[in-house]
Parts: C-alpha cells; structure tokens; sequence
C-alpha cells in the first residue's frame, strides 16, 4: 500500500524514489513486522490467557508439566505482523506475493482451526492427521497449478552442485510442487517441539530465501550465479524480510520459559510459506539442504514408525528427534541453540551451492 501511495509523487518529490528500491522496502518491512510483533505481542498473550488458550501436555515423554497452560497460537502474532507489513511493503501487482499470501493464510487457517480444537477439546488430538493432509494438499495442489499454468513457467529443475543437469518434469512438475510445499509445512509442524526451536531454523531458512528471491530476480546476478532467472521473484524478499521482523518478534516471547507458543496455525502456514517460496524461485533442491533440520525431524517421525511396524522396535528413545536427546539428558537450551547452529551453517552451505556448481 505503501509503495502504491509514495511512488506515484517520485517524480515531484525525490525522496520517494528510495520506494522504488527493494532492498529499501526490505529494510521497512523487517522493521514493521518487528514493531508490529513487539507492540501486539503482550497484549494478545493477555488476551489468550483470559480465553484460557494453554497447550495441552502429552503425558508421555520428557517432562514439561511446568509448561502446561502456556498460551498457545502464538502463530497468530507472525502471521499478523507478517502479513500487515507485507502488506503495507510490497507492490501488490506482483503475482507471486499474492500467491504466497495465500497459502500462508490459508496453512494459517487451518492451523488455527486444529489448535482450537485442541484446546476446545483438552487435548493434542484436534483436526484428524488425515482430514488436515488432505486440506494441506488441495491448497498445495491449488498454487502448484498457478505456477505451472503461468505462460513464463519453465518445468526444468535447477540442481545444486549441477550446472548443465537440468530434468524437465513437465506436468508432474504439480504433484512434485504441491509436494514439496506439504512435506515443509508438516516438517516445520514436528519441529516446533521445545522453546524457540522451530522459529530459529524458520528465521534462517528466511534468510537464506531472501538472498536467493533476490539473487532469482535480478537477471545480472542470476546470470552470474548460473541459475534460474524468474522475472517479478525479487518482490519475495520483501516477503522474506517481514517474516524474520515477525519471527523476530515472536522469538522474544518464545525464548525459554516461553510466554507463548507458536502452535499449529504458525507452524503450517511458515513451513507452507518457505516450501512456496522455494517452489516459486524454482530452488526446490536446494530446500532440503537450507532446512536441513526440518527434514531431520521428519525423516526421525518416520524412520521411528517404520522400524516400530516393521520390527517391533524404536531407532531413537523417542521422536521427534529433539526429544532423542532430551530423553538422553540434554537440557532444552542446550538442544535448541544446536539445533540453530547447524540451521545457521546449512543456510550457508546452501548458499555456497550457488558458485560450486
């Protein structure tokens, strides 16, 4: 909004022009989303404490009865600083804000949706693992086709480490995308297990996504960097950026003993928005590698199912794999700023791709 109501006087007032730059409304929008979460923040977890919105506690596993209570769909203080600052930033005739909008918001609902459930009900059932998937993966499905229906889309696939190895996917490149923006969401929903785990990685991931959706749509750097140039992709730094003011602000709450916890409505719709993100500047490979942790998480869900099915026995003492080492007697802390380090050096990692090619 604010880009449409300053740069139209550019001309007759110099200093408007500074909206015309990206990096500057990059710059405002991380500000505003983090005054935004900074202003919002204590009264909406007044709010929750008053409606009573506590997480419910498995009785199972660690211990972590003292958290029991602890307001939850602290999500809702991201996606509104989020989304208001981007709002407020970006130009909103670009296609691909809009598109990442909508599925933030839509992953956003249908968290919020299951964690009233949750606490409605008084436990950690809420929406059925089936009924959610399916949600998940018909809004994915919706984005995937957009993408793909668009006359500039290009259904080649950029590899790291891989200049000239290019596989063309053609229509199954939908299910492949729709896939990929379902397993980041539900790989963000495991992660978020213990205080500021799941928003550190998340700031990091958003990070790394600004640098490329620049990198993606400036044709000069993208032509040096080798990969692909996506025209318009660029206003996603934008995007980018109003998520780590958000996330940002959000971590001051989070931080152990957290005040507030993200809940199901914050992790859906930030892992739904990163794998989009990913999809829409056409770095679907190199996802894994910048949110390595997340797909840890996930792989130790799964791994732990499949030998538990298969041969009656568990590979770690429990999963998620954060909670493997909490069950070996590493404190919470020591567990998260871990896990952040190796998201930091992965983000890196990531972005080192970029020129080993």
């Amino acid at each position: 909004m604010l880009y449409h109501l300053f740069f139209r006087f550019a001309s007759e007032f110099g200093p408007f022009n500074v909206f015309r730059y990206i990096t500057f409304r990059t710059g405002a929008a991380t500000l505003t989303a983090l005054f935004i979460a900074f202003m919002v923040g204590p009264p909406l977890i007044r709010w929750l404490e008053r409606m009573r919105v506590g997480q419910p506690i498995r009785d199972i596993g660690p211990d972590h009865q003292s958290k029991e209570g602890t307001p939850t769909m602290g999500g809702l203080l991201i996606l509104l600083s989020l989304l208001v600052s981007v709002l407020l930033w970006s130009n909103l005739d670009n296609r691909f804000v809009w598109i990442v909008i909508g599925i933030t918001s839509g992953y956003g609902l249908l968290g919020f949706i299951d964690d009233y459930r949750k606490v409605k009900e008084g436990h950690h059932g809420g929406i059925s693992a089936r009924a959610k998937l399916f949600w998940q993966t018909l809004m994915a499905i919706g984005v995937a086709l957009a993408i793909y229906n668009h006359p500039d889309f290009d259904a080649h696939l950029a590899v790291p480490f891989f200049k000239n190895f290019t596989p063309h996917l053609g229509v199954f490149y939908v299910p492949f995308a729709a896939f990929v923006i379902v397993a980041t969401s539900n790989s963000v929903n495991l992660t978020d297990g213990l205080d500021g785990l799941a928003i550190g990685p998340v700031l990091v991931s958003a990070g790394t996504f600004l640098i490329l959706a620049y990198a993606a749509g400036h044709a000069g750097i993208a032509d040096y960097l080798a990969i692909k140039y996506v025209p318009g992709s660029g206003h996603l730094t934008i995007f980018c950026g109003a998520l780590i003011g958000g996330g940002l602000g959000f971590l001051w709450f989070n931080a152990s003993p957290a005040q507030l916890f993200m809940g199901d409505v914050g992790s859906l719709a930030l892992g739904g928005a990163l794998g989009t993100i990913a999809v829409l500047i056409r770095q679907e490979f190199l996802l894994p590698i910048v949110g390595g942790i997340f797909v840890v998480e996930a792989l130790s869900v799964m791994i732990q199912v499949a030998s538990f099915k298969m041969t009656g026995k568990r590979v770690f003492l429990m999963a998620p794999i954060h909670h493997h080492y909490e069950q070996l007697g590493w404190p919470e802390q020591k567990i998260v700023v871990r896990f952040w380090i190796v998201s930091a050096i992965l983000g890196l990692v990531a972005l080192s791709t970029l020129k080993l090619r």
